[in-house]
């Protein structure tokens, strides 16, 4: 059996490539949608790509099974389970090769098999696939693709329908139904192996571990999710504590995986664009300029109404929860990096990226436009600010707040969720905005000023002002 795990860092999220090298035939599992790299790995291995696998409807990026299925013809396998609302409708047409399957049910690929193991809880849908490698003779599967089920050291979080995707009511019978799921997984063998979809990064889960596999016997011990799966009440209260807010874009990959995303063909191919294009862009409400340049240069100088958005591990959530989907979208960005964006960018469906222009142009512009900049302050200076009516923002993510504390009258919005709640940050006021320690309130200054605030970061954030006021100026609770 040929095996591969590729990941995404930026989105730690891992696909698998599984083979018969007797037959030469192969299958991708839960892929992204720059599918190429799993079409180079097929060939490169002497495979033929003939399926493509889904564990779920997936909400925090968009799946390459379409993209794949088109391309390739490759068949495609999806759950037939959790009811009629969380169906891969994209298939009902009838325009690609597919089976729906159902708990019991199994497929080979040569002569690897995958039986089918429903287990709702993180989706109304999914499944996972148990993995046969039949020529070996063993008493038991090689290892389970457990998709967002079990992750190394978590569970996947089963409040997403509420939280993401604004279902009132559905995460507590969810929980429940991720109790049932992980009292079939303690059935499982211990010496099995476990292949997660996603490690530690990822919003689909609270506590992952950085390990890219493991095994049943190990996360029987070690999961605390699991642990604490000893009754369901406690379990349900343990499971949808601390859960982080869901990035904005959560909701649209959800819709969009049901219904289909859109079949690029190819990835898009922005044109570089000159400094007097950015002139044009300064304050352009109807496209999305894009700043991966560092934070210092950013905030000293950039076209106004741009995004900061570093090419950072955040990029993709950054982008996806401050940009409307359908948005044209420019660049500032290194060229040796250019490529690298516009396939991020595809990963969360953003995918109008119509130009691009280097720092060097940037910088042509600065000469010739009318930059904007932001500013910094001193964390100690933050009290003196809010006493001068400045609106004082915490843009970390509440169960931060809740563990770590607060600065005395901050508002909290997480920052991924910033842009549908720009409502509670009052417009006739300066704000300053922190976060634990100044990346994320970097991200969320560039989209007040985008928006049209007088905003202000604190450099160093929560924890830089901690140390200049001692831990008895922090509010709790």
């Amino acid at each position: 059996m040929f095996f591969r795990q590729v990941f995404d860092r930026k989105l730690a999220q891992y696909a698998y490539v599984i083979g018969c090298q007797s037959t030469g035939e192969a299958i991708v599992v839960d892929p992204m949608r720059d599918v190429d790299v799993y079409l180079e790995i097929a060939r490169a291995e002497g495979f033929e790509l003939v399926a493509v696998a889904e564990t779920h409807i997936h909400a925090d990026f968009l799946s390459g099974a379409r993209e794949l299925a088109d391309r390739a013809g490759t068949l495609v396998y999806v759950s037939a389970e959790g009811g009629t609302d969380w169906q891969s409708e994209w298939l009902k047409g009838g325009a690609y090769r597919h089976r729906v399957l159902r708990d019991g049910d199994h497929f080979m690929i040569g002569n690897i098999r995958f039986d089918v193991m429903f287990t709702p809880g993180h989706t109304p849908e999914h499944i996972c696939y148990l993995v046969t490698d039949t020529p070996s003779g063993a008493a038991i599967p090689l290892g389970l693709l457990s998709g967002d089920f079990v992750f190394v050291g978590d569970v996947g979080r089963p409040d997403l329908l509420e939280s993401a995707a604004g279902q009132v009511g559905a995460m507590e019978p969810s929980a429940r139904a991720l109790y049932r799921s992980i009292d079939v997984f303690r059935t499982l063998p211990a010496a099995m192996q476990i292949w997660p979809a996603h490690g530690a990064g990822t919003a689909c889960g609270k506590a992952l571990g950085a390990m890219p596999m493991s095994t049943v016997g190990y996360e029987l011990a070690a999961n605390l999710s699991i642990r604490a799966a000893t009754d369901p009440d406690s379990f349900v209260a343990y499971i949808l504590e601390g859960q982080p807010e869901p990035p904005l874009y959560f909701a649209r990959m959800k819709r969009d995986n049901r219904g289909g995303p859109a079949v690029l063909g190819k990835l898009p191919e922005p044109k570089p664009v000159t400094a007097a294009k950015l002139v044009e862009l300064q304050d352009a409400t109807g496209v999305a300029l894009l700043d991966t340049r560092p934070w210092d240069a950013y905030r000293r100088a950039h076209v106004p109404g741009s995004l900061f958005v570093p090419l950072t591990r955040a990029f993709n959530t950054v982008a996806g929860s401050f940009v409307p989907e359908g948005m044209p979208i420019y660049l500032v960005v290194d060229e040796a990096r250019q490529r690298e964006a516009v396939v991020d960018l595809i990963h969360v469906g953003l995918d109008r990226v119509v130009g691009w222009a280097t720092p060097s142009t940037f910088d042509e512009y600065a000469r010739k436009g009318k930059p904007a900049s932001i500013a910094e302050i001193d964390p100690a200076k933050v009290e003196a600010e809010v006493d001068g009516g400045a609106f004082l923002l915490d843009v970390r993510r509440a169960a931060e707040v809740a563990e770590l504390g607060s600065i005395p009258g901050s508002h909290n919005i997480a920052h991924e969720r910033l842009l549908e709640r720009l409502g509670e940050v009052p417009k006739n006021r300066r704000v300053v905005v922190h976060c634990q320690m100044g990346a994320r309130s970097a991200y969320a200054a560039g989209l007040l000023d985008r928006m049209g605030y007088s905003v202000s970061n604190v450099a160093g954030g929560f924890e830089a002002w901690r140390k200049t006021k001692g831990s008895t100026a922090v509010a709790k609770g």
